[in-house]
């Protein structure tokens, strides 16, 4: 064997060079297979549990039907085309109060943050109205608004409104005091200092007040529709229940759950290109 051999890169101990890129291989997919395990093995188990449980009996089958049946009928749903116009209406819905929120809440607790006189002024009112539930002022919006799109898009606005204002207020309060003085020491104006110090370092806490927004949104979104609606995923949700066809019902419940993963997954992701620089989001 000559030395050119001995440090040849395809050389190994055992002879043969393609050892290494296996067990790199073997490595990863273990590492995968662990990863998926830990993390969806509990849903997994679950899912399971609920198939055999229905499928046995140890379940009324009428009241909790097997897996299979409430994803063929989804799957029926959306193939034939039963479902789009609902989901449709639905994301309409809560999209238009949740973009209200948005370009209120955010601005609004920006300023409120920045100004310590205004959020004294605004803050008793403001605990006031978050501490009152949206579904008990439901019947005040159908009074003022009819049962039309106007009481149920506000209803929605109304509950994700404050997640998005109190994460916004909380972020810019805590901003660090020392990054201002150091902007300000170098000359900095104040609205550069904002826009350059505090407007960034508010966005992990603006991200969590959204996330918390879009499912309030989702969740309100159920509740405005069984009341006084004709469309929508949560009356499809209340309809099949009166006509006790359960794994309709359960197929519109499990798309809903689908739909705010889908809207969390969005967030997080945007979080994650616009933070960087901070911890990542979960």
């Amino acid at each position: 064997m000559t030395y050119q051999t001995l440090n040849s890169p395809s050389a190994s101990p055992t002879g043969r060079g393609d050892a290494a890129p296996g067990v790199f291989s073997l490595n990863r997919r273990t590492k995968l297979a662990r990863y998926v395990v830990s993390r969806y093995g509990l849903v997994v188990a679950f899912l399971v549990l609920w198939q055999v449980a229905s499928t046995r009996g140890w379940v009324s089958p009428a009241v909790f039907p097997p897996i299979d049946r409430i994803v063929g009928a989804l799957w029926q749903g959306l193939v034939g085309g039963a479902l789009w116009a609902d989901i449709g209406i639905s994301l309409q819905r809560s999209g238009i109060a949740f973009a209200a929120a948005v370009g209120l809440g955010i601005p609004l607790g920006l300023f409120m943050g920045q100004i310590a006189a205004v959020e004294r002024a605004l803050d008793p009112i403001l605990q006031f109205f978050r501490q009152t539930s949206a579904l008990a002022l439901y019947p005040v919006f159908i009074l003022v608004l009819g049962l039309g799109e106007a009481s149920k898009v506000f209803v929605i606005f109304w509950a994700t409104l404050f997640p998005i204002l109190l994460a916004t207020i909380g972020g810019v309060k805590e901003v660090d005091r020392k990054l201002i003085e150091m902007a300000a020491t170098f000359g900095a104006s104040r609205l550069t200092t904002f826009r350059r110090v505090v407007l960034p370092a508010s966005v992990p806490s603006i991200f969590v007040g959204l996330r918390l927004s879009a499912t309030t949104a989702l969740l309100l979104l159920i509740a405005a529709e069984m009341i006084g609606a004709r469309s929508g995923l949560g009356f499809q949700v209340m309809n099949a229940q009166y006509n006790f066809q359960i794994p309709k019902m359960f197929a519109a419940i499990l798309l809903l759950a689908l739909l705010g993963l889908a809207v969390n997954g969005i967030l997080v992701a945007l979080q994650q290109r616009l933070c960087r620089w901070a911890e990542p989001a979960r």
